[in-house]
């Protein structure tokens, strides 16, 4: 007999002893003089019973030699200086004892049904006479070491026992045996089937290298291949995952239970095949399921199941899908598991494993590794449902929230580009806007805020709506750059009372007159805009740059230049010119180069811009906006000084009607009267000198008149007694629109009329 003790921390059995009919030690192995410090003279010849401490297991091992039953468990052992040693033991009959010949001597049930012969015929064979095999060979070279060194030998071996189908895991413990005297007269062999240990520590593997691979992007594609990638071959031959609809739009999943036909589409799969012959359906094709079907019912049972294929089961899928049963008969498909995709409450789609190349069927093992590999891709995948659906929203709102199309203006000629990151970062701030201004002016406004998702959409368009505000009352560029920053300084105040700097912006604001030709542009830590003169030569303009909006309210100063009829003012953001391939610098001289090239239209010159700086998928939202000046000559353009008298108003009447009869808008002579009246002699009574009156013909006809008093009017409606109150409120009827802008010197009264009727 023998008994096999082991210390609790370690996986491999240490002590090794043999015992005789009467429970007297016939052998003892330095594992078990290490362990209890008994040398072998010290206690072969005693009895086995006065090494346990305790009656409890004395009994077992007593009833282990009377029959061939075995006890294991945790007991305590006598060591030889008195204190007791817990371990775990194992007693049973003899695995197998060999001699020094490497001859079989003794041998127990296990090791007869091992080698599917008995211990009588056994008895003189060696190991590679039992099972012929390369690892007998190796088994054999350790029981030389362990005859020669005296000391035990452990191996690992993969080898297919007679009525097995395959080769699988075993440990090999090869412990010589001393007698009394410390002689060596035998090794005592015992296998231990580590098949399931070695499964199980595959399994944790496998579920650990999935954990690291699926997951990787946000992409939804990406993770099912991924999944497919991790399982086959490792798992299954063949992997297949289909993903309910409601998933192709980042739309809401189906409440309820799932029943009858179930439409999915094919996310993925992979096989041990070339090319997926199994397939039924490509990826990325539509496939209904009937509601009986492995999917339907997996999906309306809410759980995972095992199928062996059988004649019984082939029966009732020729009825229901005949395609994929012919698709089994035909790769000799044995084995299938059908996994539901859930995580969170959500049933997302499921997932097919099958065999037909691997010999052994699936099992409850097989199974429960499925689902939680197909648990942690349903976390992953439905994150990046999450991530589309705030994605296809951020989308949305960016799209409502941008220009939808440009003014046609007088000014200038403009186009613009948009594209959305198409990284897994996810939707930015970047907008653009152009706003027509009075004057014939018009606004031309870049920005970027911070951030991404929904969240900088939705700052994005309330920075968008507060410039267009703000540009209507007519703000200097500085100026309102400075409003817009204590704006987003407050924003970010009630959102969140953290430091300052979570929300923020840049943003770029132009403003360009036709008449003068000048451009005066103010920036808040935004990059610098290019400007295409007519020639062909583009330059980096010099703009003096403030701190992004939100960090602080100082005044922004503001730069003017003027603009030669034709030249192309080109304003955009950082996604055009930086990225992980190159820096700012390089991407603005590449802007330079782009923009330098001819073109047969504005438009044609975005496109250039764009095909010849961005790669395919942009790291980060872009937006371009260009603006071809254009200019308003004098023929266009009518300009009085006016003296600070009263009496002068008749004559600029006069004059007026003149230049108005030479435009041929006779039509709009008496009210151009009346407003020209009132405007310039509210300027002579309540303004200062200088005083100047201007007619623009453009889309429609502007008077425009100005003086150097920072006093505005405010229109009023005058009580039935009142002597004067009634001019402006007389304007603002005859005009289509009217308002006042302020200067660095004074103000301008300005009223249009419209001229579609001309």
């Amino acid at each position: 007999m023998s008994s096999v003790v082991n210390e609790p921390l370690d996986m491999v059995y240490l002590a090794t002893a043999t015992m005789d009919s009467h429970c007297v030690v016939t052998g003892w192995s330095d594992g078990a003089q290490r362990l209890l410090g008994y040398r072998p003279e010290e206690i072969v010849g005693r009895a086995v019973t006065e090494l346990w401490a305790g009656e409890t297991a004395a009994e077992a091992v007593g009833r282990c030699l009377a029959g061939r039953s075995k006890w294991s468990g945790r007991a305590g052992l006598c060591h030889r200086d008195g204190h007791r040693v817990e371990a775990e033991a194992l007693a049973h009959r003899v695995v197998a004892v060999f001699d020094t010949d490497l001859r079989l001597v003794r041998a127990n049930a296990e090791m007869e049904a091992a080698a599917a012969v008995t211990e009588d015929r056994m008895r003189g064979m060696r190991l590679v006479e039992l099972l012929p095999h390369p690892e007998s060979e190796k088994t054999e070279e350790g029981m030389r070491r362990a005859l020669e060194s005296g000391e035990r030998q452990v191996l690992e071996v993969y080898v297919r026992v007679p009525g097995e189908s395959r080769e699988h895991a075993w440990t090999i413990s090869l412990a010589p045996l001393k007698d009394r005297r410390g002689r060596v007269y035998g090794v005592c062999f015992a296998a231990y089937d580590t098949a399931r240990r070695h499964q199980a520590q595959e399994r944790l593997l496998l579920l650990n290298e999935a954990g690291k691979r699926i997951g990787s992007t946000l992409d939804l594609a990406h993770v099912t291949h991924e999944l497919a990638d991790v399982a086959v071959p490792r798992v299954a031959d063949f992997v297949g995952v289909d993903l309910l609809t409601f998933l192709d739009q980042g739309e809401e999943p189906p409440s309820g239970r799932l029943s009858g036909p179930i439409t999915m589409r094919r996310a993925a799969h992979r096989s041990v095949l070339p090319g997926t012959p199994e397939a039924v359906v490509g990826v990325g094709e539509l496939d209904t399921h009937p509601e009986s079907s492995p999917s339907g019912e997996c999906l309306a049972e809410g759980r995972a199941i095992l199928y062996q294929v059988s004649d019984e089961l082939m029966v009732r899928w020729d009825a229901l899908d005949p395609v994929r049963a012919a698709r089994i008969r035909e790769y000799g498909i044995r084995s299938e598991l059908v996994v539901p995709m859930r995580t969170r409450g959500v049933t997302l789609g499921v997932v097919f494993f099958a065999r037909h190349r691997t010999p052994v069927p699936f099992d409850e093992d097989d199974l429960l590794l499925a689902e939680e590999i197909t648990a942690r891709a349903a976390v992953c995948v439905d994150n990046a449902r999450r991530y589309k659906r705030e994605r296809m929203t951020a989308r949305a709102l960016q799209r409502n929230l941008l220009p939808r199309r440009l003014p046609d203006l007088a000014a200038m000629e403009v186009t613009s580009r948009y594209l959305p990151s198409e990284t897994w970062a996810g939707v930015g701030g970047d907008w653009f806007d152009v706003i027509p201004l009075s004057g014939a002016r018009a606004a031309l406004v870049v920005g970027d805020t911070v951030g991404r998702g929904v969240e900088a959409s939705a700052t994005m368009g309330r920075l968008r709506s507060a410039i267009r505000t703000l540009a209507d009352i007519d703000l200097p560029p500085g100026e309102l750059l400075t409003h817009l920053a204590g704006l987003v300084t407050r924003l970010a105040a009630e959102d969140d009372p953290e430091p300052p700097g979570a929300t923020g912006a840049t943003c770029l604001y132009a403003v360009y007159d036709p008449v003068s030709r000048h451009c005066t542009l103010a920036s808040a830590g935004h990059l610098p805009p290019v400007v295409v003169t007519p020639d062909g030569s583009a330059d980096i303009l010099d703009v003096p740059n403030g701190p992004p909006l939100g960090l602080g309210t100082l005044p922004f100063e503001a730069v003017e230049t003027e603009l030669s009829e034709g030249s192309v003012l080109a304003l955009y953001t950082d996604g055009l010119v930086e990225g992980s391939d190159r820096a700012i610098d390089q991407g603005l001289e590449a802007l330079c180069e782009a923009l330098a090239q001819p073109g047969p239209s504005l438009d044609a010159l975005g496109d250039t811009v764009l095909r010849t700086l961005l790669p395919a998928r942009p790291d980060d939202d872009v937006a371009l906006l260009l603006a071809r000046a254009r200019a308003l000559g004098p023929d266009r353009v009518a300009t009085w000084e006016i003296p600070p008298e009263p009496a002068v108003v008749p004559r600029i009447r006069r004059e007026v009607t003149a230049r108005l009869m030479d435009w041929g808008l006779e039509k709009l002579v008496f009210t151009t009267e009346l407003v020209v009246s009132e405007l310039v002699t509210n300027a002579i009574r309540y303004g200062r000198p200088p005083i100047r009156l201007r007619l623009i013909r453009d889309r429609t006809l502007l008077c425009e008149v100005s003086d150097f008093s920072s006093t505005a009017p405010h229109l009023r409606r005058a009580r039935t007694f009142d002597e004067g109150g009634r001019g402006l409120f007389l304007v603002a009827q005859l005009a289509q629109r009217w308002g006042t802008r302020l200067e660095v010197h004074g103000k301008t009264i300005w009223a249009e009329q419209d001229l579609s009727d001309e």
